[in-house]
This record gives structure tokens, sequence and C-alpha cells, in this order.
């Protein structure tokens, strides 16, 4: 009878300290993980029913179960919340060249407007005229 109490603080305090241990670091509050699992182990009462009340982060989802060697224990990669709903925006495939020589043309097509709304402000191009290009001019 006077073994039950002190089984049930150990018992306590080695769940305690197997959830602080096998937690990411993100899933702990307040302190870090390491001063945690020191504090279970130096207040093993205290340090365990703070564990459980403050320490962790309690889910209301429930989360599939990680072995202590797990690769994704160690992962901060949540999953993405859902996207808005918007059209996907398209990959772009070209190289860096292409994007370039994209641009350069885009460039020179907007310089080509300027000249032509530049001469028909100043009246001097005719409808019958097709555009030239400024090296023209």
């Amino acid at each position: 009878m006077y073994l039950l109490l002190p089984l049930l603080v150990f018992v306590l305090m080695v769940a305690a300290l197997v959830d602080a241990i096998t937690r990411r670091e993100d899933q702990v509050k307040h302190l870090p993980k390491f001063a945690w699992v020191l504090f279970i182990i130096f207040l093993p009462f205290v340090g365990s029913v703070l564990w459980f009340t403050l320490g962790r982060e309690w889910d209301t989802a429930s989360r599939e179960s990680m072995s202590f060697g797990d690769p994704r224990r160690w992962s901060r990669d949540e999953p993405a919340p859902p996207a808005p709903a918007s059209r996907p925006q398209p990959r772009d495939y070209r190289t860096t060249a292409q994007q370039l020589a994209d641009l350069e043309r885009e460039i020179e097509i907007a310089e080509l407007e300027a000249e032509v709304r530049r001469r028909r402000a100043r009246g001097g191009s005719s409808s019958s005229e097709g555009p030239q290009s400024p090296e023209a001019g």
C-alpha cells in the first residue's frame, strides 16, 4: 500500500518523459524541450503535471502516431492550407534566356507603340502609311 503513491508518480513521470521526448520542438510550449525534460526529472510529480497541463500542445485533430526514430518527427512541414478558390497560377517552363528574349521583345513593342502614339499626336502619320520602326525614322 505504501508503494502505490510512489509507483503512480513514477508511471506519471515516465509517461511525461516519453511524451516530452517524442514531441517535436514546435509542439512544446513555454520552455525549450530540454528544460521540460530536466524539470520532469528533478521534480517528478510537479514537473509531470505541469508538462501535461502547460508544456505540451494539445491538438484537437488526432495525428497519426510516430515512433521515436520516425523522420517525420523532425520535419516542421505542416500540410499546406487549402488554396483559396482561384485559378492556379501557370508555371513558367521557359529558360532564363528565353524569358529575357521575351522581355526584350516586349520592350521593343512598347517602344514602337510609344512611337506610333507620338506620331499620331503630332499628326504626322496618315492611315495609308504602315508602321515604321524607330530606326527608319
